[in-house]
């Protein structure tokens, strides 16, 4: 029987954390988000770490922690983050490039840490190696075998890009082998070094055409293989209105330099609704971020025509041909 992707609806009662523990990276991906002149160059204290989860822990709430970078592994005390999250009562993921600096495998386990994602761009070292680096695909596959043979629960991040939409299809089989559980498909945002002008002279993006044309039926391919796939919803379809999880839902997401936003779209800018201070997580008053998401457009998300216009298209009147969901709304199969 044929899947069907279906809308994964924002959860009342559920807030995703996701703490970017350091913005330090031993990789330099030509897609990467992280702006350190906007999200700090520290690493935090183990110390720290732990102050901040406690800001968000909120008693009969669903909390989920996404342990980001950087390299979240560069992190000598990563381990112990994760164990205190769990008793904490968190769901805990961590998401990696695949090094896994300071042993961590041996470090942490299964019990404490219920999900390690790792980052691959390409089925194999032609096309992942010139996003992510020489000799990357061969130790971030090495390291997917290993946390596999010792239990752990893995999944894997894919970033589409004009650069490897065409290689997508390739990565069921590979995904099959390795024995992924759950496959997230990312759609190439307008931030950190992507946004540059130094990025090249050919655009990382893809059109509208070529991600509808190709990823949903990919994802329902690796479904069919047992995979749970989810990807960004993107494209609002006619009949359906557009929501906000700024405004519907609780994401938080979390830098060195105290920052906290709640659209991942602005965090290139100093707009952030909340800040750290003192251990104490404060509302930022003025015009921030949350300011923006109750305004309702034509064009979908307001965030997404105010940063990134190039992104929609219009009609000979000026209507805009399609409109841009919540990016934190994501599809699902499988």
């Amino acid at each position: 029987m044929t899947q069907v992707a279906r809308t994964v609806a924002f959860k009342p009662g559920e807030r995703n954390i996701f703490f970017h523990i350091l913005t330090a990276c031993n990789l330099s991906c030509s897609h990467c988000y992280i702006n350190p002149d906007q999200h700090g160059r520290e690493a935090l204290s183990l110390e720290t770490i732990r102050r901040w989860l406690k800001l968000f822990v909120a008693p009969g709430k669903r909390g989920n922690v996404i342990f980001l970078g950087g390299e979240p592994t560069l992190h000598p005390d990563l381990a112990a983050a994760v164990a205190h999250a769990k008793q904490l009562g968190f769901h805990v993921t961590v998401d990696s490039n695949g090094y896994l600096f300071h042993d961590f495998l041996q470090r942490t386990s299964p019990a404490d840490l219920d999900y390690l994602s790792f980052s691959l761009d390409g089925p194999d070292p032609a096309v992942n190696d010139p996003l992510r680096g020489s000799g990357v695909f061969a130790v971030c596959v090495e390291n997917i075998r290993k946390a596999q043979a010792l239990g752990f629960r893995t999944s894997l991040i894919y970033t589409v890009s004009s650069r490897n939409l065409q290689h997508l299809e390739r990565m069921v089989p590979l995904l099959v082998e390795l024995g992924i559980s759950r496959f997230f498909i990312q759609v190439i945002g307008l931030r950190g070094r992507s946004a540059l002008p130094a990025a090249g002279d050919v655009s990382l993006q893809v059109s509208r055409e070529q991600w509808l044309a190709v990823v949903p039926v990919v994802a329902a391919q690796a479904a069919a293989r047992g995979i749970h796939v989810t990807y960004p919803k993107v494209f609002l379809h006619d009949e359906e209105g557009f929501q906000c999880a700024g405004r519907v839902a609780e994401n938080f997401f979390i830098f060195p330099n105290g920052r906290v936003y709640q659209c991942p779209l602005c965090e290139d800018y100093p707009i952030n609704a909340y800040r750290i201070e003192e251990d104490r997580l404060v509302r930022i008053g003025g015009l921030r971020e949350d300011r923006f998401f109750s305004l309702d457009i034509p064009e979908g998300c307001v965030m997404n025509k105010l940063l990134q216009p190039d992104t929609i298209d219009y009609d000979a009147g000026g209507k805009p041909t399609h409109r841009i969901s919540c990016c934190l709304l994501k599809e699902e199969i499988g």
